[in-house]
Order: structure tokens, then C-alpha cells, then sequence
């Protein structure tokens, strides 16, 4: 990956606990703590938030702040779209989930002829829609919304008119149809679903590389599948979301942690293996959340461990 640019998206609105905001900051300190100057000498751009918001009376509950999240998701989606037509390469660092959204869609106006893979290393699917969701949290949503799924077949909410205004706006965020086929979607780790997510993976046939499986088969062998299942696609999206760690071995520093999960050494091992195929045009970490890490700055330490890791192997 060169011409490498970073986008900050510190925006923690789409969660529902506070704290992401601050997961970039704590990277950089992690950075610094390791003598290490890497953000010292890459380019970056600093997304404007919605983080005051939070103080807002929050008028849907099926779809928590999402005429910010649209706005925030937008404000993303232009910022990747800028970097990729200048010809630089984005790594986009957001603070909650949703913000993936905005980075396919980017990717989709700036190359809207290219056909996308979308690699999703990841404890949760994401997969809910304001009819299905259980919390209302919009960082649960952004591959529904990507994939245009409502899911209405196991419908639970009933949304308001506005909330319907505003995901048809996600949905339709820098192209107005799936900015990807489900075929051309790999999940990595996932392991925490709701029953309506679990419908949708069986309906669309998501494959999801499970934590057992990819140890029990070898990264590897894991790894040359799913390049060979998404090998018609042109260009690869990857999102490495901290929660895809396990938990009690890292540590608690993100929003939604969950036990079983990879290794920092299988994540770098992941990440580096789609590096390689020199199709990925976007890499995005996020969901670090210093505010609840029982073990000091950890989880920034080592998303900040792995994100170094694998971009040295191809810069």
C-alpha cells in the first residue's frame, strides 16, 4: 500500500456507550509510548463529529441519532472518495462501527464501476436495520444498510417516518443501490448475532470463517479460500474491528467485547494476507474505547500493534 492517508473519524455516535471518540487519540499515545513516529510522517485528515449530539433527546429508538450518523457517515464517505481520486490509498480510523458504512460508500463514488469485496473481521455480523434491531444502535447496522437489507421478514420495530427517511438515506449513501453482492462478503470471527442477523447470513449465504475454524483448517489454508472466493472482485475493502479480538486475552477496550475471539498475531496474519493480493484500497480500524479497557491503554496498544505491523509488510 502506497501513498498511504489517514482518516480520523473520531465519531463514537452510532454506539451505545461513550468512549470510541478516543480511540485514536489512545492509538497515537500507544504510538508515542513505543517510540514509535508513525503518525509522525503519514498525511491525515480529521473528520468533523456529531460527538455533541450525545446530549440530544434521542427521538427514535430503533435508530439512535441517525440523521447524524447519516450526516457522519457522509462526511466519511466524502473523505475516502477525495483520497482515493487523488490517488492515495485510505486507512480510516473511526471510533464506532457505523462509520464502515461511509467508507464502502466512498469507495463506491470513487470507483463505482469496480466490483467490491468486502472482508469483515469482526465479533458482530452488523447486519440489523432499524426493523430488526434490538438496541438501536446504528453500529450495528452499516452492512444492512450497505447491502440494502431491511430484513423486514423478522421485523420486531416499527420505525417512525423520519428514521425510514434517514436509512433509505444510508442506504443510498455515494451510489443509490448495494454498493456489494453478499457472495462477494467474507466474515472473520464473527461469533455474536441476533436471530434476525443469523436469518439473513443463512438467506444471502455469507461465508463466515469462524475462530475454530480458522485454527482448526490453519490461517492460511483460510485466508487462500476466501481470496479465491472473492477473486472476480476487483478491489477489496477490509475493516478489522478490535472486538474481533478475544477479549479476555487483550483486554475489555471497546464497546461490545466478546470472548473466543483471534489473537493480535492471527489478526496481523489476516490483514496481511489480503494486503498481499494487491487489490485492498481500504483498510479501516475501529471500535477501540480506552474508557473501558481494564488493562490500562491495551486494546489501543494493540490495534495500534497490528495496524504498524501490517502496513509495514507493504509499504
Amino acid at each position: 500500500m502506497k501513498n498511504i492517508k489517514i482518516i480520523k473519524n473520531r465519531s463514537d455516535i452510532g454506539a451505545g456507550t461513550r468512549g470510541a471518540d478516543l480511540g485514536i487519540d489512545a492509538m497515537e499515545i500507544a504510538a508515542i509510548n513505543m517510540n514509535n513516529d508513525f503518525f509522525n510522517h503519514i498525511p491525515f485528515v480529521d473528520v468533523k463529529t456529531h460527538n455533541e449530539t450525545i446530549y440530544n433527546k434521542v427521538n427514535s429508538s430503533s435508530a439512535k441519532r441517525i440523521k447524524f450518523v447519516e450526516e457522519q457517515c457522509q462526511r466519511v464517505s466524502d473523505a475516502v472518495k477525495e483520497t482515493l481520486l487523488n490517488n492515495e490509498t485510505p486507512i480510516v480510523l473511526s471510533g464506532d462501527h457505523s462509520s464502515a458504512l461511509g467508507s464502502i460508500s466512498g469507495i463506491k463514488a470513487a470507483m463505482p464501476k469496480s466490483r467490491l469485496g468486502v472482508i469483515w473481521i469482526d465479533a458482530h455480523a452488523d447486519l440489523n436495520s432499524p426493523y430488526t434491531t434490538p438496541s438501536g444502535n446504528i453500529h450495528g447496522m452499516p452492512l444492512a444498510a450497505a447491502l440494502h437489507q431491511d430484513n423486514t421478514e423478522m421485523q420486531n420495530n416499527r420505525p417512525n417516518d423520519e428514521t425510514i427517511s434517514y436509512w433509505n438515506k444510508l442506504k443510498n449513501l455515494g451510489t443509490n443501490f448495494p454498493k456489494f453482492e453478499p457472495e462477494d462478503l467474507i466474515f472473520f470471527g464473527v461469533r455474536d448475532t441476533e436471530e434476525a442477523e443469523d436469518v439473513l447470513i443463512k438467506r444471502l449465504n455469507i461465508k463466515n470463517y469462524t475462530v475454530p475454524e480458522v485454527r482448526f483448517r490453519g490461517i492460511s489454508t483460510c485466508i487462500k479460500e476466501a481470496i479465491e472466493r472473492l477473486w472476480n472482485c476487483d478491489k477489496f475493502y477490509i475493516t478489522f474491528d478490535v472486538d474481533s479480538l478475544d477479549c479476555d486475552f487483550v483486554s475489555k477496550g471497546t464497546g461490545t467485547p466478546v470472548s473466543f475471539g483471534f489473537s493480535p498475531d492471527e489478526a496481523k496474519q489476516l490483514i496481511t494476507g489480503f494486503l498481499r493480493t494487491e487489490k485492498v484500497v481500504c483498510l479501516e480500524v475501529s471500535e477501540v474505547n480506552p474508557l473501558l479497557d481494564n488493562k490500562g491503554n491495551k486494546m489501543a496498544e494493540t490495534a495500534f500493534g497490528v495496524l504498524d505491523y501490517t502496513l509495514k509488510q507493504k509499504t
